[in-house]
């Protein structure tokens, strides 16, 4: 099964993710809840929590909405760590956004639903190796039921649904804010099961007021480094601490640039979408509007890992062939072929939404060697703990 195709049909033909979701979207939209009476629509609710966006965005929104009601989604296996990591006033909802009325009893899914002013949908699948049937579960068919939810809130001002710049898929160039199906297909089921998501946003939109933000490859803490997972860029780290005697490789040419961004940038832009009232139906990019090279992104994670530079290039095929083989994984602790599309695919995201809300806020996206020596100081710090690693890894 490719990953541009997500559900089998009866006739043996495979459905795209497009098609899919333009399906669902209709079945939302023409089933779409009655909505109820309207009571003091005081209630922000964020889902996703306590993961790594949802985690560090709650406490600002806190701080910024300390008269609101701030209810967190979670689901109750992560509701102990939640409870460690919740501001105080932060209510915790046990819930299932794959069940329907995300797992809520009848009463509090309309109690709920009749209070709501905000909703900000992070909870996602966030692994590029992720299978099939989980990443649609969990990003498509989560998604439709948040946006039942926001069909059936009277009071909603605001839908803010967290995507990812990699909607893109394979298309190359230059991909606008306001595109998305442009025929492309994917490189993994996490890009085709997002782009399955956004368009059921989108198809919502006349309906749901709504922000939609793209961020692209999502980094730790540009100040401290702190990060929850050593995946993405990090797998370049992580094949450094190999043993592999004096050939320290590229992977690739790295020609082309690679889009990371920091955590907290993340959560500001997205705090400031939500202050900024001409967000409101509009996507942003949340990108490195001046990206750095993959070959120097590479280079400048070996130069404050070990003080050296690389002195071979494995192309990028062959690098991928190679880590095909569990032995070579192994090797290079983990290294997925999947992530090496990433420092090698000739793309660039266009800005123009996003500079207009985040310049009235006063944010710019810091560049990548002010924040590459926190992020590789906190990967040394934590390198060997098990808990960083992905968790398809454990």
């Amino acid at each position: 099964m490719k990953p541009d195709t997500v559900r089998a049909r009866a006739d043996g033909r495979r459905t795209s993710a497009c098609e899919v979701s333009c399906a669902h979207a209709h079945d939302t939209l023409s089933n779409r809840p009655v909505r109820l009476p309207a009571m003091a629509a005081d209630t922000i609710l964020i889902t996703g929590f306590p993961g790594f966006l949802a985690g560090r965005l709650l406490p600002l929104i806190r701080a910024q909405e300390p008269d609101a009601r701030l209810v967190a989604l979670t689901e109750p296996r992560m509701l102990a760590r939640a409870r460690e990591l919740a501001p105080v006033g932060v209510e915790l909802l046990a819930g299932d956004i794959t069940e329907p009325k995300l797992g809520l009893d009848a009463q509090t899914y309309d109690e709920l639903a009749g209070r709501l002013r905000t909703v900000v949908h992070l909870a996602a699948v966030y692994d590029l190796a992720v299978g099939a049937e989980l990443a649609e579960r969990v990003n498509v068919d989560g998604t439709a039921n948040v946006l039942a939810l926001c069909a059936a809130a009277p009071g909603l001002e605001r839908h803010h649904y967290i995507s990812t710049a990699y909607v893109a898929g394979l298309r190359t160039g230059r991909v606008l804010e306001s595109e998305l199906a442009e025929g492309q297909q994917f490189k993994n089921f996490y890009e085709s099961t997002k782009f399955a998501a956004e368009v059921l946003v989108r198809a919502t939109m006349d309906e749901i007021p709504t922000t939609i933000y793209r961020p692209a490859i999502v980094v730790g803490d540009s100040r401290t480094g702190e990060t929850q997972k050593f995946d993405g860029p990090y797998y370049v780290l992580r094949a450094m601490a190999t043993r592999s005697g004096p050939l320290r490789a590229q992977w690739g040419q790295g020609k082309v640039s690679m889009n990371v961004v920091p955590v907290d940038f993340v959560v500001q832009a997205i705090l400031a979408g939500m202050r900024e009232p001409s967000a409101l139906g509009k996507t942003l990019h949340l990108v490195d509007p001046d990206p750095t090279q993959a070959a120097d992104v590479q280079g400048i994670l070996m130069r404050e890992y070990n003080g050296k530079t690389p002195n071979v290039t494995i192309s990028a095929n062959i690098a991928a062939r190679m880590l095909r083989f569990k032995p070579v994984r192994r090797f290079y602790n983990g290294v997925p072929a999947e992530s090496l599309r990433y420092l090698n695919h000739p793309v660039a995201f266009d800005v123009t939404n996003a500079t207009e809300v985040l310049g009235a806020a006063g944010l710019r996206c810091p560049r990548f060697p002010e924040y590459a020596p926190a992020m590789v100081r906190f990967y040394r710090e934590h390198e060997h703990d098990d808990a960083f690693r992905p968790a398809h890894e454990r």
